[in-house]
């Protein structure tokens, strides 16, 4: 964590930054400290009570946290951010809140602007409407409905916004009959989470737990005065009084409801005299994360439809909880935003309309933290991530080589990247190329797939069987159904980032593959537990071949296609991945992980036309981009049991040494190693008399 990251997150919960703290939700900021005065928040799993911190940095990432009294602090949680609301039915936004909950100046100004006789009425308010009726008989038509505020929620609830007598007289039986059944405190508080205060776009605001975020980005338990006052001053009229549209009336509306919190001496002239002179205080709209993520919520909405019915996520106040990383998101947002910038800039029309996507997870838990649905970050639109299945060009490759470990080849396997051709059913001919158009005669296992090269490839996928390899793209988790054509071997198949990132998922876990999760939990509003969705894994490759596929993906990152990874990133970081370009260049892809980051990026346009980049031109730079600028772990996968290095002289094939010339390490399954080795591996070999005893021993074997 740096203190930039520090600082985000803060922006996204609300905090205030002033020059000391004094109350929760501020945060104060030096060189290389930070303190925090956090809010508390009631978790399912314990209540985490606020508090001030101290944070200290060093070389921008955290040393260590300890409490106002220097007492170190292990663990700290600070509350969750409210990123976004899922409303399926009829898009309208709450985050309830109970009654305590609310400041008490809130409930004050309510009552002094909407409904004086509130705690009095059984309702309905007959002074009320006898002083409406004078009103709309004076103005000569229906301008003050004189509703109590039981009958404001009944309109909500119930009925329509029409302005005509009929609606009127049949507030009045529902009203009463509500107020048998409940008490005030009960009405008010429904009242609180339902009444209509605001909207945005399709979403309609509907509580003052959601418009305290949507107009002040604050919890409402650290509201002022002046805009609890603004808040009440909404419900006349939200469209009329929008503070962001017309924020003379608002100021006005607010300025009235003080003063007759002032005439009724519900608030002292010290504090009138403050709160008139402040301004409105509201947020602008692009500072609000409420929705800024709408491509990680669609996948949040996916996955709970798999438990829960629109019905109860329209109406239950459910909290979900989930595993999006706000910083890891906005990172991964503007590395891609850069890199499709940058390559306008290069290939200018060629590129005209140029898309993009990415998929962020935890490769050891399989949690999403981040989406990008499409350049438009904030588009509620189609939603690329997801839903655009293109061919994945040779980020099927690492399926293919894993086939064939599991078939008996190692590493130094010689394979054929040869031309050759394929008749096909129909008398159609099939004959692969390389991207250079350039053949390289038998080459092993490992630089075929680091170099990419699809003869060998083609011809090895072909030897081994597509239904083999079929199976292997299953096992690593691919459920979309496959058609065993031939092309399936360059990546003909079709599927989306989030498809792919499952694929990688299982390769970068060790063979373990898990479902990408995106919910940790689901409580009721009250924070009991309704749902959980739990670290869950299968292994369905053995560690031995994932290890063989992860040092060959490594090697792609170090020597291959992917090489350009260490222009920028640490050279122990130990990062594996592949490029994938799609036949004609229409797709661009990067897949790859570290200790703690797996990330899938693909560019593309549309309407399905070329690219002047391929993978590593393309989706590689914007993965690096935003690789470069989160905090990295090195991928480190411990050898199995089952797994033996050993070095290899790389022009024969044959057993060598470390200080032999151009000798490499290599892993392999205990037992197929070679056998031979080089006589610099054996140095003993350059005495005649050994080499003589040597013949004499092959004689007798």
């Amino acid at each position: 964590l740096s203190l930039n990251d520090l600082k985000i997150e803060l922006r996204g919960l609300g905090y205030q930054f002033v020059s000391k703290v004094t109350q929760p939700g501020q945060a104060e900021f030096s060189a290389t400290k930070a303190i925090i005065y956090s809010r508390g928040f009631n978790f399912p799993d314990g209540n985490e009570h606020a508090q001030q911190m101290v944070l200290n940095f060093a070389n921008n990432r955290l040393l260590n946290v300890s409490n106002a009294q220097g007492k170190s602090i292990s663990l700290i949680r600070l509350e969750p951010i409210l990123v976004g609301g899922i409303y399926p039915l009829n898009n309208e936004d709450r985050d309830l809140i109970q009654l305590k909950e609310a400041p008490q100046q809130l409930i004050d100004s309510l009552i002094a602007i909407e409904d004086r006789d509130y705690y009095d009425h059984i309702g309905i308010s007959l002074r009320g409407i006898a002083r409406a009726m004078w009103i709309n008989i004076k103005a000569g038509s229906f301008v003050q409905g004189g509703s109590t505020l039981t009958q404001q929620l009944i309109k909500n609830f119930y009925l329509n916004s029409d302005r005509n007598l009929a609606r009127k007289l049949m507030e009045i039986p529902m009203a009463m009959l509500l107020e048998l059944h409940y008490s005030k405190d009960e009405i008010l508080e429904a009242y609180l989470n339902e009444i209509y205060v605001g909207q945005e776009g399709a979403r309609a605001i509907h509580g003052f737990g959601t418009a305290s975020h949507y107009y002040f980005a604050q919890p409402i338990q650290e509201l002022k005065l002046y805009q609890v006052a603004l808040l009440a001053g909404l419900v006349k009229g939200p469209s009329y009084y929008d503070p962001r549209r017309h924020p003379e009336r608002a100021k006005a509306r607010r300025d009235l409801v003080l003063k007759t919190l002032h005439e009724q001496n519900s608030i002292s002239d010290a504090e009138y005299k403050q709160a008139v002179a402040m301004p409105l205080g509201i947020v602008g709209r692009k500072s609000l994360l409420n929705g800024a993520y709408p491509a990680y919520l669609d996948l949040v909405k996916r996955q709970l439809r798999g438990t829960y019915r629109d019905e109860d996520l329209n109406s239950e106040g459910l909290r979900i909880f989930t595993s999006l990383n706000p910083i890891v998101q906005n990172k991964a947002e503007t590395s891609l935003i850069k890199t499709i910038t940058k390559l306008e800039k290069s290939y200018g029309k060629r590129v005209a309309n140029l898309q993009g996507s990415m998929v962020v997870t935890e490769p050891q838990t399989g949690e999403v933290i981040a989406i990008i649905g499409g350049r438009q970050t904030r588009y509620q639109g189609f939603n690329r991530a997801l839903d655009a299945v293109r061919p994945i060009g040779s980020l099927v490759k690492p399926a293919v080589y894993l086939t064939a470990i599991e078939q008996g080849y190692t590493l130094i396997s010689e394979i054929d990247d040869s031309p050759f051709k394929l008749k096909m059913k129909g008398g159609q001919v099939w004959s692969p190329e390389n991207f250079s158009n350039q053949s390289h005669g038998m080459v092993p296992l490992h630089q075929a797939i680091a170099h990419s090269y699809n003869l060998a490839t083609a011809r090895l996928g072909m030897d081994l069987g597509l239904d083999k390899v079929i199976n292997t793209m299953q096992r690593l988790g691919v459920t979309r159904p496959m058609n065993a054509f031939p092309s399936l071997l360059l990546g003909a198949q079709g599927l989306s980032p989030i498809e792919v990132a499952t694929m990688y998922q299982t390769i970068a876990a060790n063979g373990f593959q898990m479902p990408l999760r995106s919910i940790r939990m689901v409580t009721d509003n009250a924070g009991k537990e309704l749902s959980s969705y739990p670290f869950q894994l299968t292994q369905t490759v053995s560690s031995n071949s994932i290890h063989l596929l992860q040092y060959m993906m490594k090697e792609t990152a170090r020597i291959g296609t992917a090489r350009s990874i260490y222009q920028y990133l640490p050279a122990d970081i130990n990062a594996a991945g592949k490029t994938g370009t799609s036949d004609q260049q229409r797709d661009s892809w990067f897949a790859g992980f570290t200790g703690n980051r797996l990330a899938v990026v693909w560019l593309g346009r549309d309407d399905n036309a070329s690219l002047p980049f391929t993978g590593a031109g393309g989706a590689l730079q914007a993965w690096i981009d935003y690789m470069a600028s989160d905090t990295l772990e090195p991928f480190f996968a411990a050898s199995p049991e089952g797994i033996e290095y050993l070095w290899i002289d790389p022009a024969s094939g044959q057993l060598s040494a470390q200080n032999c010339p151009g000798a490499q390490q290599i892993p392999f399954l205990l037992g197929t190693g070679p056998t031979l080795a080089i006589d610099c591996a054996n140095p003993q070999n350059d005495n005649p008399i050994s080499k003589s005893i040597d013949w004499v021993k092959q004689m007798f074997r």
